[in-house]
């Protein structure tokens, strides 16, 4: 019988493929972006968001904070790495979000699981006319060239098929095309480029729609299937043991503590009831990615939370930027 033996929850900002002192990049698409959201759903423009809040985040942006932040991250993935080397799955479940890398508005699923035997990458930021932060960014999201990572195709049909028995409708897909054209994005590639550490694992990519409504599954769906997840893997035949991690999140591009502190919070006490009840208002835009974090909740539930790490990153004065969160499940 398969067992999830390690769940890991791991944001991918670009900050965390960059230096501290490149986040000033990022901070330049904020004070342009007409839709950042607020937490009760609200999209307004950096202006607006700078006279709501006022300036709360000028006295931590300095460069000696942002380097000790950035040092913070890097020790937290590295916390993470060892986790998974330690557990030495043989199949790892990403879920992720695609961001129109892989699926476009032609046809946007709101759940599909990958089941080829070549993940190929996009090579979006490849281009050698790029700045060199966007291609460092790109080399850290393994989206600088056309990278095949390893499927794991019987397992990922018999997730597939276990969940429709689970009522889940899943979408798939076998193969990409032209990754000039489309490929498998950064919630994938991040996570395989910072803590796999060169190993080969096979993956299973489960494409979440956390971005682009109307059909965004709720709070409660995610969790939902997380445990539908379990339960199909566990009543697997094959003596497999899986790991699962959540890519992306916590808030952004408008860091809200109280809404990280929420979800922390209900993994620390196990209070799954409460990230249930995460309103669609809240998960808009990159918040949205915080679904990615219910399913594997869902999925690590009968595992204990072993480790976690929160770190708001801001990167203006309005307070715009990532909370990341790293955690860590596993057997007592």
């Amino acid at each position: 019988m398969a067992h999830i033996v390690l769940g890991i929850g791991s944001s991918h900002t670009p900050l965390l493929t960059l230096t501290a002192e490149q986040w000033q990049h990022r901070a330049a698409a904020d004070y342009a972006n007409k839709e950042l959201n607020m937490s009760d759903g609200r999209l307004l423009t950096y202006e607006q968001v700078l006279a709501e809040l006022g300036p709360r985040a000028a006295d931590v942006i300095s460069p000696e904070i942002l380097n000790a932040k950035e040092r913070a991250c890097s020790a937290a993935l590295d916390r993470l790495g060892d986790a998974l080397a330690e557990a030495a799955p043989d199949v790892v479940i990403i879920v992720g979000d695609d961001q129109r890398e892989l699926f476009t508005a032609a046809n946007q699923p709101a759940m599909a699981i990958f089941h080829g035997d070549k993940i190929i990458t996009s090579d979006k930021y490849g281009e050698k006319e790029s700045a060199d932060w966007v291609k460092d960014m790109g080399r850290g999201y393994l989206m600088d060239d056309a990278h095949v990572l390893t499927g794991s195709p019987a397992f990922a049909v018999e997730l597939i098929q276990g969940l429709m028995d689970e009522n889940f409708d899943i979408a798939t897909c076998s193969h990409v095309d032209d990754p000039k054209k489309a490929g498998f994005g950064h919630a994938y590639g991040f996570i395989v480029k910072r803590l796999f550490r060169g190993r080969a694992i096979p993956v299973v990519p489960l494409l979440l729609n956390t971005y682009y409504g109307p059909n965004v599954p709720t709070a409660e769906r995610c969790h939902n299937l997380g445990q539908a997840i379990r339960r199909v893997v566990e009543a697997s035949p094959a003596k497999l043991r899986v790991a699962i991690i959540a890519s992306g999140g916590l808030s952004h591009f408008v860091v809200d503590e109280k809404l990280d502190k929420i979800v922390t919070d209900a993994l620390t006490s196990g209070n799954h009831d409460e990230l249930r009840r995460i309103p669609r208002g809240a998960l808009n835009s990159g918040s949205s990615e915080i679904l990615n974090w219910i399913v594997v909740a869902g999925a690590a539930q009968t595992l204990a939370l072993r480790w976690h790490e929160y770190q708001p990153l801001y990167r203006t004065p309005a307070g715009t930027g990532v909370g990341a969160g790293f955690a860590v499940w596993g057997r007592d």
